[in-house]
């Protein structure tokens, strides 16, 4: 439902309001381009075939971990697609978030202000290396300004989000970002 902010109609957030994304769980990221332009190569017979800006946001990912090496971070299945990303981020407990009971029995919402150490702020430090690297290549190269997140709740929800990440290249013609 729309709703007005500031005398303008927003969309609300799909974020779930009493999940704090700074704590210990796995999330599945999907982040896509701006307008779904397709920058980062092409799935050629089911396999990804990264061009110049794809191999920058396939490092870029990888990269994550040594950037961040206080909030105890794992990266699990991950793969670039001609016009986004999708991953699985785990945020292992940490200074930041150890101060927190569980995620799920959090008592107040989430605010909207400066973000650090949590989920966003991954998603923003990865943005921002990926948008550097590849306007020095495309000009005109940008993201979508949000992205969706998932938090993953048991094994079996996990298993099957790393299922369709691996397999994503492979069902590239009935994806619906193709």
């Amino acid at each position: 439902m729309k709703k007005k902010y500031q005398n303008k109609y927003r969309v609300d957030s799909s974020r779930l309001q009493k999940w704090d994304y700074a704590s210990n769980a796995a999330y599945f990221i999907t982040i896509c381009t701006q307008n779904r332009e397709h920058f980062f190569g092409n799935v050629v017979d089911g396999n990804m075939q990264l061009s110049e800006i794809g191999k920058i946001a396939e490092n870029e990912w990888h990269k994550t971990l040594e950037l961040r090496p206080d909030m105890n971070l794992q990266l699990d299945a991950f793969v670039v697609m001609p016009n986004h990303v999708h991953g699985i981020v785990i945020i292992g407990k940490n200074e930041f978030n150890s101060m927190y009971r569980d995620a799920m029995h959090c008592v107040s919402k989430n605010v909207f202000g400066p973000q650090s150490k949590n989920l966003a702020s991954i998603i923003r430090g990865y943005k921002i290396g990926v948008t550097v690297n590849a306007k020095k290549i495309k000009p005109n190269w940008a993201w979508q300004p949000l992205y969706y997140e998932h938090v993953i709740r048991n094994d079996k929800s996990f298993d099957r989000i790393r299922n369709y990440i691996l397999e994503n290249p492979k069902k590239w013609n009935d994806d619906k970002f193709h």
